[in-house]
């Protein structure tokens, strides 16, 4: 996207260094713990300011798990976050409120990531409310139609329900509230993968439109391979909660050294149905 791949690399936006996020497995009358699911086992990764990163691998791998434990949704087990210089995983009290103004997350479900009982200006202004960023309900309603434009839907929007939209329409609700707080980096966690495929292609527009006026940094996360290479620069591939192969986006697509990385392009559907190709069996990382 806003990655010009100059010679001169900025200084990193975010760092993340040997991540683990372990899940423990309980069992017996006492429900003690047995062993652990190693959901994130020692991910690295940097992201430049106006970057995307873009993490990729099967359902399963951990990537989700990843981007919400940077976000501190999820308790890490160990390792450090470091945003704009400040260290995530350690930040309490007003810092940590100021660190979650400056990143936000939108979610793969678009309907179940919106509250049913709340109206569309009531959602995207609620970020505003709780940072107490805007006061008054005049204010409040503006700023929220104002957001809706800017992500396509109509300033009329803001009195109806989630239920009343469509997926792609709910999806650009979930970036109008992501977008409320003005910040700096987005984890965008597989927000095209329930919609239709010229949906995505609008939603995919839009964050990239975004990007450009609001220098934003996206660590996006989806496990088609197609998606990623339109969206991003530089690709992480994540299998069993690791890393397992990093780089420029050409040289990934072009020449991957791991055989799960061959096996996730050859999964990318090719649109000639003529064209036979096996299908693809995930093996042992090579």
């Amino acid at each position: 996207m806003a990655d010009d791949g100059s010679a001169a690399a900025p200084e990193p936006l975010l760092q993340v260094r040997d991540l683990c996020t372990y899940f423990p497995v309980r069992s017996g009358l006492f429900q003690r713990v047995r062993s652990h699911v190693k959901a994130v086992d020692g991910v690295s990764l940097a992201l430049a300011p106006g970057e995307t990163l873009g993490l990729v691998g099967e359902s399963g791998c951990g990537k989700t798990t990843v981007g919400r434990t940077i976000l501190r949704l999820i308790p890490a087990t160990s390792g450090t976050v470091l945003f704009d210089g400040r260290n995530v995983l350690e930040a309490k009290g007003s810092e940590l409120r100021a660190l979650r103004a400056d990143m936000q997350i939108i979610f793969q479900d678009p309907a179940g990531s919106l509250n049913p009982r709340m109206r569309i200006a009531e959602i995207v202004s609620e970020p505003l409310v709780i940072h107490g960023l805007v006061k008054g309900r005049d204010a409040l309603r503006h700023e929220a139609e104002q957001l809706l434009e800017r992500c396509g839907m109509p300033r009329s929007a803001a009195d109806r329900y989630p239920h009343e939209f469509s997926g792609g329409q709910r999806q650009r609700i979930g970036v109008a509230r992501a977008l409320a707080l003005r910040p700096k980096f987005i984890v965008c966690d597989e927000p095209t993968s329930a919609l239709d495929v010229s949906i995505q292609a609008q939603i995919i527009n839009l964050l990239m439109d975004l990007q450009k006026e609001f220098q934003l940094s996206y660590l996006f996360i989806s496990h088609s391979m197609s998606v990623i290479q339109h969206v991003c620069r530089r690709i992480a591939v994540m299998y069993a909660g690791k890393i397992v192969e990093e780089g420029p986006r050409d040289g990934i697509l072009s020449a991957p050294t791991r055989e799960y990385t061959r096996t996730l392009l050859r999964a990318v559907p090719v649109p000639d149905p003529k064209r036979r190709r096996t299908a693809p069996v995930v093996g042992a990382i090579q």
